[in-house]
């Protein structure tokens, strides 16, 4: 059975601000009913080895998602039928198999980084590459870079705020019923 792990602190020093469970995200509404985060097993595990990482470096994470239900997905979707910042729900989101995570990084005060646009900001300025966003947002993307991918994750070049596991089809897309997370 695949267990998904619920991210709380203290067990799980991060901030979660998941957008989805409110109206501050690209739908401008709320997509999930309750604000709880969940990964699954294995990915929570590397999400501790990125904690400490990032903790290492005078940092703390800030998570805006993580598992999203496949319904969740269809919602994303038929709101803004876009494959290059969101995966069709019919082949599966790693998030909806609980092996992806949405996130920065903030300061010792909390602020985030500027990492030269807002989480989902659909546009070609959050692709990893992209060389016109500021050279104090490249060099924070290229921290939080350094950070997931020492700590076991995959990156999607995108979205600046994405992380996967690495092959994520390799695990099972999860509904809200088969999750149990009444997320939905």
């Amino acid at each position: 059975m695949i267990e998904l792990v619920k991210i709380t602190p203290p067990e799980f020093d991060v901030i979660i601000d998941l957008a989805y469970a409110t109206p501050n995200n690209f739908t401008s509404r709320p997509v999930y009913k309750k604000h709880d985060c969940y990964l699954h097993e294995i990915a929570a595990k590397h999400l501790q080895k990125t904690i400490k990482l990032a903790a290492g470096l005078g940092f703390k994470i800030k998570i805006f998602d993580a598992y999203r239900p496949t319904e969740a997905q269809w919602k994303l979707w038929e709101h803004t039928p876009d494959p290059h910042f969101l995966a069709h729900p019919a082949s599966g989101s790693p998030h909806s198999r609980g092996v992806a995570i949405d996130l920065t990084l903030v300061d010792h005060s909390g602020v985030e980084l500027d990492m030269g646009t807002a989480f989902d900001a659909f546009t070609p300025q959050s692709f990893h590459g992209d060389l016109t966003v500021s050279a104090e947002a490249q060099k924070n993307r290229r921290i939080l870079l350094g950070i997931m991918t020492a700590s076991g994750w995959d990156w999607y070049e995108n979205e600046w705020w994405h992380y996967q596991l690495f092959n994520p089809r390799g695990y099972r897309l999860l509904s809200d019923k088969d999750a149990g997370t009444g997320m939905m």
